[in-house]
């Protein structure tokens, strides 16, 4: 896929957001869910990605890492990785699959799964079908 506005982007996401299980969206407690263009230099390093493709990234401190000296902290952030995503979908279905996927991704790691964990929970996923 070429190029989507911003504006459609935003929309698409507010879709995913709908559509993923209410029950992990509404837990979300101090968390602001962004998009942008690419990583920036800090969240490429963060992500520890290296040279992989980055299409999302949570920057937080996970749910179950909260204790009781968790107040007057900034919002976690989830970041969306525009162009990223863009280049990894082919048309407008996978493009929202995708986006929805990767979303749903960054959300784990906000309640403390691990890349082993989501990608064992993924995989079950997609066996179910």
């Amino acid at each position: 896929m070429n190029n989507l506005s911003d504006e459609a982007f935003d929309q698409l996401i507010s879709r995913a957001m709908d559509e993923l299980p209410q029950e992990y969206i509404k837990g979300l407690d101090n968390v602001v869910v962004v998009y942008a263009d690419e990583p920036d230099k800090h969240q490429q390093r963060k992500s520890q990605a290296g040279r992989e493709l980055l299409l999302g990234l949570y920057e937080g401190i996970p749910l179950t890492k909260r204790g009781a000296g968790y107040t007057f902290v900034l919002p976690d952030k989830i970041t969306l990785f525009k162009h990223a995503l863009l280049r990894v979908s082919f048309d407008d279905a996978s493009l929202f699959e995708n986006i929805k996927r990767t979303l749903w991704h960054e959300i784990a790691h906000f309640y403390g799964l691990d890349h082993d964990r989501i990608d064992e929970l993924e995989g079950r996923r997609g066996h179910a079908h």
